[in-house]
């Protein structure tokens, strides 16, 4: 993992040693204070740059262009919401994405699939163990993003999402977020139809470099990437892995995400 990780600054290959809690501890803190935490050059920005120049063909001759219309909770109707409610607003949500099928034997996939990156990951969310998916679409995905194309406002499923920030865009393309919108007592629809007004002055921004893993506690924060402007794409990898092993999409989920099932 040398090759690929800068394990001098980010211990993640000595489990249990001093350094190593001491960047688990300082990932919770960041977490707990701020919803999520960052890794500023994991992967050096020359190899980043080398698997998009990989990665670059496969988009334009494989990748699936992922596009829908849907409000920020992904749902046709919610019980006690008028259909014009301002928390109902839709967007257009657009990328070009690549499966894990497609990723074999490159860098982001060892990376995925190495004991020591989930160990590390799980350590920082306080859990005792993550899985890698079983799915063999859905486990690893790299999408990009082109000039006007976006990830529109929206709540994640799962409590954390991993991240890695292999290019950034010339413009645009910036990460913005508002913690803490929601929770599971109280769905504060009016709270999030401010937000989605452009009323709301907890909005923060944030903007990656490439080589940055992000992970990212999104089921209760809303957040979007906003479109992306200029030639040159956003282009991030996204690692999905659970606390339990076996996970898959279902059938409708994976012709939805990807344009097949299999």
């Amino acid at each position: 993992m040398h090759e690929i990780l800068n394990l001098k600054s980010y211990p993640l290959d000595r489990p249990g040693s001093a350094d190593w809690l001491r960047l688990v501890d300082q990932c919770r803190a960041d977490l707990a204070a701020n919803g999520m935490f960052n890794l500023e050059g994991l992967m050096p920005a020359d190899l980043a740059a080398r698997e998009v120049a990989g990665l670059l063909p496969k988009f334009e001759r494989e990748s699936f262009c992922h596009e829908r219309a849907h409000n920020i909770y992904f749902l046709k109707s919610i019980d006690g919401l008028a259909e014009d409610h301002p928390a109902l607003t839709r967007f257009q949500t657009s990328n070009q994405t690549l499966c894990a099928d497609q990723l074999e034997n490159s860098a982001l996939c060892r990376l995925y699939e190495w004991p020591e990156f989930a160990r590390f990951l799980a350590a920082t969310m306080g859990l005792p163990e993550l899985h890698v998916m079983a799915d063999p679409l859905a486990r690893l995905n790299v999408m990009s993003y082109h000039r006007g194309q976006a990830l529109n406002w929206h709540f994640d499923r799962s409590e954390f999402t991993t991240t890695l920030l292999l290019q950034a865009p010339d413009a645009g393309g910036d990460f913005e977020y508002r913690s803490n919108l929601r929770s599971a007592d109280d769905p504060n629809y009016e709270g999030v139809a401010r937000m989605l007004l452009g009323k709301d002055p907890e909005v923060q921004h944030l903007r990656l470099t490439p080589g940055t893993l992000n992970v990212f506690k999104g089921r209760n924060t809303a957040h979007r990437v906003t479109p992306v402007e200029g030639a040159n794409p956003r282009i991030i990898a996204v690692f999905s892995y659970y606390d339990r092993p076996g996970v898959m999409f279902s059938e409708p989920e994976r012709i939805g995400f990807y344009g097949r099932a299999m």
